[in-house]
Order: structure tokens, then sequence, then C-alpha cells
């Protein structure tokens, strides 16, 4: 890492993304807090137009800033969607700083937006690590485990509530099948009562069937009603 003079007020350090630069001392908003700077390339020049890497900061349509160079400490300077800082372009002087767009507590890491074409080309396809979108991401996870959560409870309620509609049913079959069997167990005891009063020193069974019809019984051969009656 470049010496950095004590003066300055801030230093490179470990950060989620690897390297970073961060406050040492409060940095007020719209303080000019380091220049990002190296070699000018010219794009009308093949050699020039021919380097690439992830440090190259473009001024116009022709000049671009390689600041690639160990001594360019804003290159340390990562990216975020919600900054501390912006970058302050001046293409005439063909100059960058890196400026604090609000207060800076020590400490704190130091960021600003690399821009719509940088993101796309490096930070998209792997996925911006900034504090922001970080933030993001897990509130999504959060929001994805509560929706979890919320469909496993929901499936647990139905199951129960399945499992007791199955209860009832089973509950009103043996309800309903003892009661049949109540039944059957009634018309055979009234069956066995019925078959008991047969005969039992009364007469015939024809006798008894006769006076439940209210039909009299036929004489005998050669018997009149009266002899039949006073018998």
């Amino acid at each position: 890492m470049p010496a950095i003079p004590s003066n300055k007020p801030y230093r490179v350090g470990r950060s989620r993304t690897g390297l970073g630069l961060f406050a040492t001392k409060p940095i007020k908003k719209g303080t000019k807090i380091v220049r990002y700077f190296g070699p000018l390339l010219d794009s009308k020049k093949k050699k020039d137009d021919a380097i690439e890497n992830k440090y190259l900061f473009e001024l116009n349509g022709r000049w671009t800033i390689d600041g690639s160079v160990r001594e360019n400490v804003a290159r340390y300077i990562n990216h975020a969607c919600k900054p501390n800082a912006e970058s302050d372009v001046k293409p005439r002087k063909r100059k960058v700083f890196i400026r604090a767009i609000k207060k800076i507590e020590p400490g704190e890491e130091i960021n600003y937006d690399y821009g719509t074409d940088y993101f796309k080309a490096y930070l998209k396809p792997i996925g911006c690590k900034c504090a922001a979108c970080e933030k993001k991401r897990k509130k999504k996870r959060a929001e994805a485990r509560a929706e979890k959560l919320r469909l496993k409870a929901k499936a647990e309620r139905k199951a129960l509530k399945e499992a007791e509609k199955q209860k009832a049913k089973a509950a009103k079959a043996k309800a309903n099948y003892s009661e049949q069997a109540k039944q059957k167990l009634n018309g055979k005891a009234n069956g066995a009562k019925l078959n008991g009063h047969s005969l039992n020193g009364h007469g015939s069974a024809s006798k008894i069937l006769a006076a439940r019809s209210g039909i009299a019984a036929r004489p005998k051969p050669g018997q009149s009603r009266e002899s039949r009656a006073s018998a």
C-alpha cells in the first residue's frame, strides 16, 4: 500500500470488497478529499486506446485518466450506490477530485458512484457489494424467510384442519354404526319377545292369530254357535 502523509484525513484499509479508503478525521461536506490522477490516455492513439483496466476514468470522448498507478490513492475508493462522496470532473483542466457530499466521520469508508457504464461492465455481473445493496439483499433474504415460514404455517394449519375434519368424519361414522347396531339388536329382542307369546296354555297358534285379527274360530262339524259359545 502507498505511504500516505499523516496530515491527510484518510488511510487505506480492509473493506468488504478488498481494500478501501477510510476517513481518519472528520471530513466536512463539500471538502475535496483526494485527487484521482494518472497518465492521460488519448483515444486517438491506438496504443493508448488499447489499454484496458478497472481504473480508467474517462474525462471526455478523447481523454481518459489511467488511474492504475500505485501513487493514485483515490483508486482505492470503492463504489457505492448511496455514496458519501462524488467525482468532481474538470474536463478542460483534465483533472478529477473526489469531493465529500455529506459529513464523513472517522472510521467511515469513503465511496462514490462509479457510474452506469462501469456498474454494468464490472459490478452487475458479480453483484454490487456496497452497503446499500447488501442491505437490500439482506432485506430480501429476510422477506424470503418470512414468506417461507408463512407458507409453512399455512400448510400446517391446513393439515391440522384436514386431520380434524377426518377425525370428525370418523367419529360420525362410528356413531352411525353404533346406532345401526343398536337398532338391529332391538329388532332381534322384539322378535324374540313376540315368539315368547305363542301358545302358553291359551290354545293353538291359529286361535291366537284369529283372535288378534278379530275373526272367530270356525265351529267344529255338528257344533252349533250356542254350544260353541257355552264351550
